[in-house]
């Protein structure tokens, strides 16, 4: 069964526990060394910031994986990228009915967070944001760097008394007023 499509769809990869990163890094040299760029546009690992506390009683925030084994990839599926993905080291195989891929829905790649929906969202460097969800919900902050392509933010906040930089997706904040008049305006249109 020959499916080509031209259109780049998400699909779901099962890897060996453990192996995810490797995996990601192996197919995104795949990718550079056989010019696929336009084949396989994307490969995320969905990853979720927490809070953990130390023996000692020191928090630090850790990235963690939200759904271990499991490598998503944006691809136009061919035979041939199938053959290629597959035989990648610590990939099991494609999920779906007998490990044939089967296209995300749309509903479950907007749940997944794998595209955020911001496009260019109008945020800049110096900007002060409110984290609205997340693990940081609750927090502002001011924006140190920006990386549209990836829709995070690089923001500087103020967490156990002293100012840490933590990555933020664009979807989890918005911006602050920076004036009175700006928050009198703001609070007039909600």
């Amino acid at each position: 069964m020959a499916m080509t499509d031209s259109e780049p769809k998400w699909y779901i990869l099962h890897t060996y526990s453990g192996y995810e990163s490797m995996v990601k890094d192996s197919l995104l040299r795949l990718i550079e060394n056989n010019n696929l760029s336009d084949s396989i546009v994307d490969v995320k690992i969905p990853t979720e910031q927490t809070i953990e506390e130390k023996a000692n009683g020191k928090k630090k925030v850790v990235e963690r994986k939200l759904l271990p084994c499991y490598v998503f990839i944006k691809m136009v599926y061919s035979n041939q990228l199938w053959y290629l993905v597959t035989n990648t080291r610590g990939v099991t195989g494609f999920c779906g009915p007998q490990g044939r891929p089967i296209p995300m829905r749309e509903d479950e790649i907007r749940r997944m967070h794998l595209e955020e929906y911001v496009a260019d969202a109008d945020f800049k460097v110096g900007d002060r944001v409110a984290i609205d969800n997340g693990p940081l919900e609750g927090f502002d902050g001011t924006i140190v760097e920006l990386n549209n392509e990836q829709q995070h933010a690089k923001v500087n906040i103020l967490m156990f008394g002293r100012e840490q930089e933590v990555e933020v997706e664009y979807i989890q904040m918005r911006k602050m007023p920076e004036t009175a008049s700006e928050a009198q305006e703001a609070h007039e249109a909600d």
